[in-house]
């Protein structure tokens, strides 16, 4: 099974995360963040990698280390999941539609992380959540999925829709790169011989 748990604590934020690669998409996520929630959902259902998170945080501070944590704690877990890498699509891009919102998706599991950003918000809030950590943390989860990220918004108005697609669009595209390829079983989906 490719699974794995990592278990972060700092003096901000205690963190356990449970990734399954060959999941349903199932999910139960609680970080004290209820748009965040909602968006790791999202991630899970349209990934399908089963995802549980459990997370504390200094809310009474702001969102930002509990969302920053989080991806970094997810990150790890999913380059854990995916030991060496052998077999894997490793490439996967998707365009993910939501009422106003386009959003373009492109990953490479390369093993070099790097962060393209491209989804600019017409809002500085979600309800009470700032619109910045959606940035913050996909910036934690590509550098510690190892992971190369180009992430751009098309079309959007609004901010609710933009960052939900965001989520959905890299969702599928990591769907696609995480999944075994039946041509190259067990061949390391690179000419360096080390991802």
């Amino acid at each position: 099974m490719r699974e794995a748990t990592i278990s972060r604590q700092t003096a901000e934020t205690q963190i356990e995360v449970t990734v399954r690669l060959d999941g349903s998409g199932s999910y139960d996520n609680r970080t004290g963040v209820g748009f965040f929630d909602h968006m790791l959902d999202q991630l899970a259902r349209h990934s399908l990698i089963d995802l549980t998170v459990r997370a504390t945080g200094d809310l009474h501070i702001d969102d930002h280390h509990t969302v920053e944590d989080t991806g970094i704690a997810i990150g790890q877990a999913l380059a854990q999941a995916l030991g060496d890498k052998r077999g894997i699509r490793r490439y996967g891009s998707f365009h993910l539609a939501m009422d106003d919102a386009l959003i373009r998706a492109a990953l490479d599991l390369s093993g070099r992380p790097f962060l393209v950003w491209d989804v600019p918000f017409p809002t500085a809030k979600i309800g009470n959540f700032d619109t910045e950590l959606v940035r913050e943390f996909f910036q934690a989860l590509s550098t510690h999925a190892g992971m190369t990220l180009n992430v751009a918004r098309l079309t959007g108005l609004n901010s609710h829709h933009i960052a939900e697609a965001a989520f959905k669009a890299v969702a599928r595209a990591l769907r696609e790169a995480v999944e075994p390829d039946p041509r190259m079983a067990g061949v390391l989906p690179s000419t360096k011989g080390a991802l």
